[in-house]
């Protein structure tokens, strides 16, 4: 007679069921364990294994790679290392070279030649192809009187009848007294202003009078470091947003998007890519400095023209900016215009330096040449008020001091505009100007009586 259950109470039938179904689960389990825990103990050991066989190799392989090639010196780490020796020097020199201390002045061997680009890069540059041709080029400035009525009273001759050529990889170095038309010649081969006479060709291509929508195209290959670094930088943009303007205003995409591409672009200037969502306001002037180069280089131009870079800069930040500057032109094979009154930097970084004076080149030579051989006496005058950093050797240099004012660009003197202030002016002087000949292989000088002088 089977006993009846109690409302609510499972059978010895049911209960033996879940029993034995409890017992599989937990021996399918125990299986699963096992297998997972055999799997992961032969995963573990071929990783030894593969790390075990990497590392061996490892040695081989360095070994190998430094025979084959030299090891490559990042710009990082060598900005970091010009921030460690507190920016001492531009650069390092060669041997019987000269290279820019921290007083920004020409350190000179006896015997020796100039550093950096200057050094062996004229030699290497002269026979490229020229990226830039510069003929007749000219700016005047119109000044008009009268408020209502107004009317033309003359023309300030910023630049008139410049002739030059720039070869790819070169560095051109433009000097100057201030206010000789240095940085309008910057802004011309730019196009950021119109020439009023005269040729710019770019690569070829004539793109003196282009028009904005056809002259986009070539902003890619052009593109400038201004001289302020403070007033050059949105103040009230981010560093991402200023760096990736370039990107946006020529519609490129990047393959690693753009955000990417910028904290790649400062990190190769020596900034953090943490930077990317601060202001200007929290940057030094020569992290400024950084950030302007940054944006100049985001589409990888061909040519840029350094407006006076390291001017408003501490000397020992002139020397990472330097520094930074000819590590970038050698991995990207860059050609610069380098605007600057220091011509002690000048002579570090320059291939070829040329010399204006009221709106006209004077002399125009290899660096090396021009700084051991000058020949114009505006030329002579310069050069003997840079300091050399001998005391018994500074004492004996004979300084030439120039007679007079500079003369206004708005009614400049005529024939030699130089002549109201030279040593050696004749009459030939105030009647004929004197054409920029080429009287020594790549060495040209607009002058009557050329003449070279030792300064001692």
């Amino acid at each position: 007679m089977t006993t009846p259950q109690e409302p609510g109470t499972p059978g010895k039938k049911t209960t033996a069921r879940k029993t034995a179904a409890s017992s599989g689960s937990a021996a399918r389990k125990t299986t699963t364990a096992a297998k997972s825990a055999a799997a992961t103990s032969k995963t573990t050991a071929a990783r030894k294994t593969t790390t075990a066989a990497r590392k061996t190799a490892t040695p081989a392989v360095r070994k190998t790679t430094a025979k084959a090639a030299p090891a490559k010196t990042t710009t990082r780490a060598r900005t970091t290392r010009a921030a460690a020796n507190g920016g001492d020097a531009a650069a390092s020199s060669a041997p019987g070279g000269t290279s820019v201390t921290a007083t920004g002045v020409i350190d000179e061997t006896p015997g020796g030649a100039a550093a950096g680009a200057g050094a062996g890069g004229a030699t290497a540059v002269k026979d490229r192809e020229a990226i830039l041709e510069v003929v007749n080029l000219q700016k005047y400035f119109p000044v008009t009187r009268g408020i209502i009525f107004r009317s033309k009273v003359g023309d300030v001759k910023a630049v008139d009848g410049l002739n030059f050529s720039i070869a790819k990889g070169e560095t051109l170095g433009l000097v100057g007294e201030s206010g000789c038309g240095k940085s309008t010649t910057g802004r011309l081969l730019v196009r950021l202003l119109e020439p009023t006479a005269g040729t710019v060709r770019f690569s070829g291509t004539d793109i003196t009078h282009l028009s904005a929508s056809r002259l986009q195209p070539f902003r890619r290959d052009i593109q400038m470091i201004f001289q302020d670094p403070y007033s050059s930088l949105n103040p009230r943009h981010t560093i991402g947003t200023i760096v990736s303007a370039p990107f946006r205003i020529q519609g490129i995409a990047t393959p690693k998007g753009i955000k990417r591409s910028v904290q790649e672009l400062l990190e190769l200037v020596g900034l953090s890519p943490e930077h990317y969502n601060r202001y200007p306001h929290e940057f030094s002037g020569g992290q400024r400095q950084r950030i302007g180069i940054a944006r100049a280089l985001a589409l990888r131009p061909k040519l840029i023209v350094c407006d006076e870079p390291v001017s408003a800069l501490d000397v020992s930040i002139q020397a990472q900016v330097i520094n930074l500057l000819q590590d970038v032109q050698s991995e990207l094979d860059l050609t610069y215009v380098f605007i600057a009154h220091d011509l002690s930097v000048v002579r570090h970084i320059s291939n070829r330096v040329a010399v204006m004076y009221l709106g006209k080149i004077v002399e125009l030579a290899d660096n090396i040449d021009l700084y051991e051989h000058p020949l114009h006496p505006y030329t002579h005058a310069l050069l003997s008020a840079v300091p050399v950093p001998d005391p018994d050797r500074e004492k004996s240099r004979e300084r030439i001091l120039l007679s007079g004012d500079v003369p206004s660009p708005l009614n400049p003197p005529p024939a030699c505009r130089f002549h109201t202030r030279c040593w050696k002016a004749q009459e030939i002087c105030k009647t004929v100007e004197p054409p920029l000949l080429e009287i020594a292989p790549r060495h040209e000088v607009a002058c009557h009586f050329p003449e070279e002088r030792v300064l001692v």
